[in-house]
Order: C-alpha cells, then sequence, then structure tokens
C-alpha cells in the first residue's frame, strides 16, 4: 500500500492540494498530520482534490470533517472537487456533501471562489 499524499499548488487565490492514495484508519495518522501542515499555510481557499483518492472509510471522512472544521474554525473555505465515483454515494449517505461543498471539477470550485 502506498503512503497517502497531499501535494498543494497555490491556483490564483486559491490552494489546490491534491490528495492521492487511501484514507482509511491506517492512513488516518499521516493524513490529519499532513492537512494540518496545508491548513498552517497562509490560504483563505483550499480545494481539495480528491481524485486521487483509491478506497475511503470512516476514519477517512472523520480526517475530511476534521480538516474542514480546523479549517472554518481559522477563517478558510475548505471545499471538495473531483470526489471519486465509488466516494459521491458515501458523502451523500453520511451528509458529508451537506458540511462540504463537493464540486465536479477543480476549475469549478474555483470559480465558485472568484465571484
Amino acid at each position: 500500500m502506498a503512503d497517502p499524499s497531499v501535494e498543494a499548488i497555490l491556483s490564483g487565490r486559491c490552494m489546490v492540494a491534491r490528495v492521492s492514495g487511501e484514507m482509511d484508519y491506517v492512513t488516518e495518522p499521516v493524513l490529519r498530520s499532513q492537512f494540518k501542515e496545508l491548513l498552517s499555510r497562509d490560504s483563505r481557499f483550499i480545494v481539495l482534490d480528491l481524485s486521487g483518492v483509491s478506497f475511503c472509510d470512516s476514519a477517512g471522512l472523520n480526517v475530511l470533517i476534521g480538516a474542514w472544521r480546523q479549517a472554518d474554525a481559522g477563517g478558510t473555505v475548505l471545499v471538495l472537487a473531483c470526489a471519486p465515483e465509488s466516494l459521491r454515494p458515501i458523502l451523500q449517505m453520511t451528509g458529508v456533501d451537506q458540511l462540504l461543498r463537493v464540486y465536479g471539477t477543480v476549475t469549478d470550485a474555483e470559480a465558485a471562489f472568484e465571484g
């Protein structure tokens, strides 16, 4: 199993972070640490590109919710983009899509911040 990674690039007013690998109870500590580091950067708008996520369970969802809470508390807007087909129903069933805005593409998410 490859370690999960979070690679961030600045794109206009947004920080786009591409999340890759599995998001589960095994990778949770690594992801929490990487998201915490990402949120410590001075960016008001963060898009999490989930296109590289191969698996996500409840621990992975908890990491996303924790990152959203940390971002929200710090005045940062955190949204999701490119959720894999397998992850979309989980986001809907758990209501995570009501907490975090989910966009079809990174471009759509970035456009929401431009206005």
